[in-house]
C-alpha cells in the first residue's frame, strides 16, 4: 500500500514539516531542525473526556502505568536507557488528549525512539504493577486536593459545566480511582490506543526519511507484539459531542461559595462559557480580548485592580479553548473584603469592552506579543512537536497552528468588539468565591 505524504503546504518561512500517513493509519509529522537534538512526541486523542463516570482518572493512570515496562522491557530498563544516554522522557494528560516525549541527541534516536513506541504500545500492565502504582495516584490526588490553585480551578469546571465531562477531575475522584481494575485499564488501552487515532511527531537534526522510517519500524515492531483486545470486555465509549450537545451561556449569575482553611487570601473566578476548538474561528477575538483585560502589566484589569486601587494582590484573564467548548475566566487573588467591589469591578470593564471598540494601540501592542511569542515559543524540536502534535490532535490541521499569528493580525477592532458582545455579558457569568474559613 502506498503511503501518503506531503509537505504542508504552509506560510511561514520557520516551518517545513513533512506530514504523511501510514497504512496502519498513523500521522507522522516530520521535520529536520538544524540543532543537535530530536524530539518525539507520541500524541493520542485520549484524556478523560472519552471516560465514563465509572472510570474517570483511568487515562491519567494509564499514562503512569505506560512506564511499567512491556513484556521486552522490565520496570525501570527504559529509563535506566534513557538517563544512561543523557535523554528526557515525561508524558502528560488533559482532558482532550494524552502525550508521551523523549528528547534525546541524534545518534541516540534511533536506538531510543523505538523503546519509546513500544512502551506506548505494547506496556505489560501486569496486575502486580497496577496495585503497586494504584497508591500513588491516590496520593497524588490528595496533593491535587491540598493545592489551592488546583482547587479553585476544580471548582470553577464543576460551576461551568453542567453535563461536559470537563467538569470532572482530570486525575479523578479517589472513591473511583479505589475501584478500578487491571482488566479495565487493559481494555481502555486496547481500545483507545490505535494508531489511527494517533499522531507521532518527529523532530530535530537527522534527515526527514531517517525520522519517519524510525518511527514506523518502531510501530510495527510494537503492534506485533500486542495481545488482541478481548471484545467481550469492551467499556462504554465517549459519544462525540454534537453542536446541540454545548451548553448555553449563562442566562444569569450563577454563584457558588466555598470556605477554606488553607487560604490566607480569598480566590474569585468569573467564567463565561464560550466556543472551543470545534469553532475555532470565534476564538480569536476572545483571545484578544483576554490578552487587553488581564495579560501583562498595561493590561485593563492589572493597571486598574492591582497598580492603581490596590484591591488585588493578581489578577489574570484567560480564554481556555478546550476540544468541545471553553471558558473565558478572569481570576483574582483578593483580600476577602474586598470581594463584592473587585466583582463589580471586573464585570464594569466586561461591560466596557462590549461597548467601546478597543484602541488600535491596544489592539496592536497584542498582535505584536501574539507574533513575537510564536516566534520564541518555536525555537526548539520540543517547541515545534508539541505546537504540530496539539493541533494535528484537536484539529486535524496544524496550519491552525501555525497561522494562528496571521488570523490574530488580520482582526480589527470592530471584530475584536463582535466578539466580546457575542459571548460575555456583564450580567450573567459564573462565579466562584474562595474565601479563608473565619
Amino acid at each position: 500500500m502506498a503511503l501518503l505524504s506531503a509537505t504542508a503546504d504552509l506560510p511561514s518561512r520557520l516551518v517545513s514539516p513533512t506530514i504523511r500517513r501510514l497504512p496502519n493509519g498513523l500521522t507522522v509529522i516530520a521535520e529536520q531542525m538544524p540543532l543537535e537534538v530530536v524530539n518525539l512526541s507520541l500524541w493520542l486523542r485520549v484524556g478523560s473526556a472519552v471516560e465514563s463516570d465509572a472510570i474517570n482518572g483511568m487515562a491519567h493512570f494509564l499514562e503512569h502505568m505506560i512506564f511499567k515496562g512491556t513484556q521486552q522491557l522490565q520496570c525501570g530498563e527504559f529509563e535506566r536507557r534513557v538517563e544512561e544516554r543523557g535523554a528526557f522522557t515525561n508524558a502528560a494528560t488533559s482532558q482532550d488528549y494524552t502525550k508521551y516525549y523523549i528528547t534525546t541527541a541524534p545518534q541516540d534516536f534511533v536506538a531510543l525512539a523505538p523503546l519509546q513506541i513500544q512502551m506506548v504500545m505494547a506496556p505489560r500492565l501486569s496486575d502486580d504493577d497496577f496495585e503497586r502504582e494504584r497508591p500513588v495516584i491516590l496520593e497524588e490526588i490528595r496533593r491535587a486536593d491540598d493545592n489551592p490553585r488546583r482547587r479553585t480551578y476544580a471548582r470553577t469546571m464543576e460551576l461551568v459545566f453542567d453535563r461536559l465531562p470537563y467538569r470532572r477531575p482530570v486525575l479523578g475522584p479517589t472513591a473511583v480511582v479505589e475501584n478500578l481494575t487491571p482488566a479495565q485499564m487493559r481494555t481502555f488501552h486496547g481500545t483507545w490506543y490505535q494508531p489511527q487515532s494517533m499522531t507521532a511527531v518527529a523532530v530535530g537534526n537527522l534527515p526527514v526519511e531517517t525520522l519517519i522510517a524510525t518511527v514506523a519500524e518502531g510501530f510495527e515492531r510494537a503492534m506485533a507484539q500486542r495481545t488482541a483486545l478481548d471484545a467481550a470486555d469492551l467499556m462504554e465509549r465517549f459519544k462525540p459531542l454534537m453542536p446541540g450537545d454545548l451548553e448555553s451561556p449563562f442566562a444569569e449569575v450563577r454563584r457558588a461559595v466555598h470556605h477554606d482553611a488553607a487560604l490566607a487570601q480569598a480566590r474569585l473566578v468569573m467564567a463565561w462559557r464560550v466556543p472551543g476548538v470545534a469553532q475555532l474561528d470565534d476564538t480569536y477575538g476572545l483571545d484578544i480580548v483576554a490578552s487587553i483585560l488581564g495579560r501583562g502589566l498595561t493590561s485593563r484589569l492589572v493597571r486598574d485592580l492591582r497598580e492603581d486601587r490596590k484591591l488585588v494582590t493578581g489578577i489574570s484573564c484567560s480564554n481556555m479553548t478546550l476540544a468541545h467548548q471553553g471558558v473565558f475566566m478572569v481570576s483574582a487573588q483578593l483580600p476577602p473584603e474586598n470581594l463584592a467591589v473587585v466583582e463589580a469591578a471586573i464585570a464594569q470593564h466586561i461591560a466596557t469592552i462590549m461597548a467601546e471598540p478597543v484602541s488600535t494601540a491596544e489592539l496592536r501592542r497584542v498582535q505584536t506579543q501574539v507574533a513575537n511569542r510564536f516566534i520564541f515559543a518555536n525555537e526548539t524540536p520540543s517547541d515545534r512537536a508539541g505546537l504540530y502534535g496539539y493541533y494535528h490532535t484537536l484539529t486535524g490541521d496544524i496550519a491552525d497552528g501555525l497561522n494562528y499569528p496571521t488570523y490574530i493580525q488580520k482582526l480589527g477592532v470592530e471584530e475584536v468588539l463582535q466578539a466580546a458582545q457575542s459571548y460575555l455579558s456583564s450580567q450573567a457569568y459564573g462565579v466562584v468565591a474562595l474565601q479563608p474559613a473565619a
